[in-house]
């Protein structure tokens, strides 16, 4: 049966339940700086699996994007790092940039949608790093929605959207909402922009000025 974390502030029992369910394979909803977030271990296939099935999605179409809480962390899920990825990093990390990288051999299939790239975002929201910390690794962030549906910016919502078959919905009050994050394919020259989100044009364009997003 899936529960809900108490209201805004979310304690400390709450965070370590959170971990304990990520840590047992299981799927929590948590926000973000954008819309509240699916999260699993990255690296429990059994996990990801399910965390398709919840979303509606094929594992075959679309890859799952991974927030971590440091840089430090890049290490056990890419295996390059461009300097316009560098760049832009530096620039805009953290903040809602999510950037494409060529994935680690240790990063499963599954989460890769076989693309053989991953989606990585450093999250300065305080849930978010506090989710991190507890867990101790990096976690999924697909919006809390199911595939056609809006993403979820309160908890009301994910549960309305999910009910019990989310393990632990962390309630954090509502998000913002508004654009998503923005995501840019670092693995091809010149990189790519895939969704125009949160942080515009014209800032990639200022970070990397030779650049024609």
């Amino acid at each position: 049966m899936g529960t809900t974390s108490q209201s805004h502030g979310v304690s400390e029992s709450t965070l370590q339940e959170a971990g304990k369910v990520v840590r047992g394979g299981g799927v929590i909803a948590f926000p973000t700086e954008t819309f509240y977030g699916l999260g699993v271990d990255p690296f429990n296939v059994q996990a990801v699996q399910r965390l398709y099935a919840l979303k509606g999605r094929s594992p075959q179409t679309s890859p799952i994007l991974v927030l971590i809480r440091s840089r430090h962390e890049l290490l056990a899920l890419v295996s390059e790092i461009t300097p316009a990825a560098e760049r832009l990093m530096q620039a805009c990390w953290p903040g809602p940039l999510t950037l494409v990288f060529r994935a680690a051999v240790a990063v499963p299939l599954v989460l890769t949608a076989g693309t053989g790239t991953i989606g990585v975002r450093l999250s300065a929201y305080p849930v978010v790093q506090q989710v991190l910390e507890v867990i101790g690794g990096p976690l999924t962030g697909t919006s809390a929605n199911r595939t056609g549906q809006p993403p979820a910016t309160t908890a009301a919502e994910v549960e309305h959207a999910f009910g019990a078959d989310v393990d632990l919905i962390v309630n954090g009050g509502p998000t913002p909402g508004g654009l998503p994050s923005t995501v840019v394919d670092t693995t091809v020259s010149p990189p790519r922009l895939i969704r125009e989100g949160f942080v515009a044009q014209t800032v990639l364009r200022a970070v990397l000025p030779s650049w024609t997003v």
